[in-house]
């Protein structure tokens, strides 16, 4: 188990990257500062970080590249922090791979809130090792393995889901993976790559629509109409939603 977190602060304005280092550092996580793309690569061949927090508006190589080169190689949490609010940069950010997206101003208690909650996510079984506060006393053993939404549970560890009349529904390890996807990104516009990238990695070929069938067999499973979804809804031309919130335990 790891004693603490490694995050990694990319950013081209050394008073950011201090001020989120410092903070982040009062929270338990262990830090490094950096200003470049390069610099980032050397480090996660030397050091790989836990999670970087990437600035999209960098001299050189641009944010976007160097998340999708992030999602190339390495297996790491990725919240995109920058200026830009635009509605379509979000949406590229996270197709290309993003956990997440915080725009600038930031209030600093959310980010760091942001960050556990994409390390949570990403490491369950270490979820104790981040500062987050402790789970409460009475919290069920492996409550951080259970995704709930909508009165389904979704078991991690089990790799099983469970209709909200406490039934198991059988799904192939595709439908799993592409639900895992779903429940992990509650409330976020899904693009088919990303999807296929968290299903399928580097499998998946260009202009591949399995996805929509792969939804569309998702769907028959768990909306009361498949005809009609309430769960997983499409976004026209842009990709699928998970509507309902999604809790852990």
């Amino acid at each position: 188990m790891k004693s603490a977190f490694h995050i990694a602060v990319l950013d081209d304005e050394i008073d950011i990257t201090q001020l989120l280092a410092n903070y982040l550092q009062s929270h338990g996580f262990r830090v490094t500062q950096l200003h470049n793309g390069p610099s980032l690569m050397t480090l996660m061949d030397s050091d790989p970080a836990d999670l970087v927090l990437l600035d999209l508006g960098l001299p050189g190589e641009d944010g976007f590249s160097i998340a999708r080169r992030m999602r190339e190689n390495w297996r790491c949490g990725l919240v995109i922090v920058t200026g830009r609010g635009d509605a379509v940069d979000k949406v590229v950010g996270l197709e290309v791979g993003a956990d997440d997206y915080v725009t600038k101003p930031f209030d600093l208690r959310e980010l760091v809130a942001r960050v556990k909650a994409v390390l949570r996510r990403l490491a369950p079984n270490e979820a104790s090792a981040a500062p987050a506060a402790a789970a409460p006393a009475s919290a069920a053993p492996g409550a951080s393995d259970r995704l709930r939404f909508a009165g389904w549970q979704l078991d991690l560890a089990a790799r099983s889901l469970t209709n909200p009349q406490g039934q198991n529904v059988p799904l192939t390890g595709g439908e799993f993976d592409l639900l895992c996807a779903f429940a992990r990104h509650p409330g976020r516009v899904l693009s088919r790559d990303f999807l296929l990238e968290q299903t399928r990695g580097r499998e998946a070929a260009p202009f591949d629509r399995t996805i929509d069938v792969q939804v569309g067999r998702l769907r028959k499973k768990i909306e009361a109409d498949p005809d009609d979804p309430q769960i997983v809804k499409s976004v026209r031309g842009a990709g699928y939603i998970l509507v309902p919130p999604v809790t852990q335990g």
